[in-house]
């Protein structure tokens, strides 16, 4: 008999990419609009300082609502270079600068002045995962087992910049492998480079295992 988790979010994408990436477990993943209370979604405020906080207090508060297994997830963005200002590190606030909320536009004139300040940066997007049971059983998870594959943040925009909008960083983003922007792979390079295959679905995958394991 299947395990039945919501997972905590509303973008039918993110759902549709988790039930395929967790497919080889006896796992049922419902979304929160497919409760019959969905009407009730709490508003959440994700004011955590980090994916993991963020990825709690939603599990918690959908846990709250609903009273059944519950998870939920959260990202953030963070460099590696060793000279990188601590202060500077986006994490959860990608968007949210100095108390502002950037434009498309900005991020880009952002980001690309960090790359130009520090030198090309070194990024990566890290994942947390928290799951509520019940009242006194939780799990949560936020190492490098969830994280996404390093990539660069330059200076240069690519010519597509003014192409493709919702994600501004898309154009500054550059493929360590290859020396290429994303935008310029081509699918002999997607075929030749082992970089693309990210860890992060091995990642959720061995997190829901040990799950099974130990509590069902």
């Amino acid at each position: 008999m299947s395990v039945r988790f919501l997972y905590g979010t509303g973008n039918s994408a993110k759902l549709q990419s988790m039930r395929e990436c967790l497919k080889s477990l006896d796992i049922e993943i419902i979304g929160l609009s497919e409760l019959s209370g969905s009407k009730d979604i709490p508003e959440v405020d994700e004011n955590g300082g980090s994916p993991l906080e963020n990825a709690r207090i939603k599990a918690y508060a959908y846990y709250r609502r609903f009273g059944i297994p519950v998870f939920s997830c959260d990202s953030g963005l963070y460099f590696d270079n060793p000279d990188f200002p601590a202060e500077l590190q986006p994490g959860v606030n990608v968007r949210n600068v100095g108390g502002k909320r950037l434009s498309d536009e900005e991020m880009t004139v952002y980001y690309s002045g960090l790359a130009a300040r520090y030198g090309r940066l070194t990024a990566r997007y890290k994942n947390a995962i928290c799951l509520v049971i019940s009242d006194s059983v939780a799990a949560e998870c936020m190492d490098d087992s969830l994280s996404g594959n390093p990539f660069h943040i330059v200076d240069k925009p690519h010519e597509k910049r003014a192409k493709v909008s919702g994600f501004p960083l898309d154009c500054l983003s550059v493929h360590i492998p290859t020396g290429k922007y994303y935008y310029d792979l081509t699918e002999d390079d997607i075929r030749a480079s082992s970089g693309l295959v990210s860890s992060t679905a091995n990642g959720f995958v061995s997190f829901f295992e040990d799950i099974l394991r130990r509590f069902f």
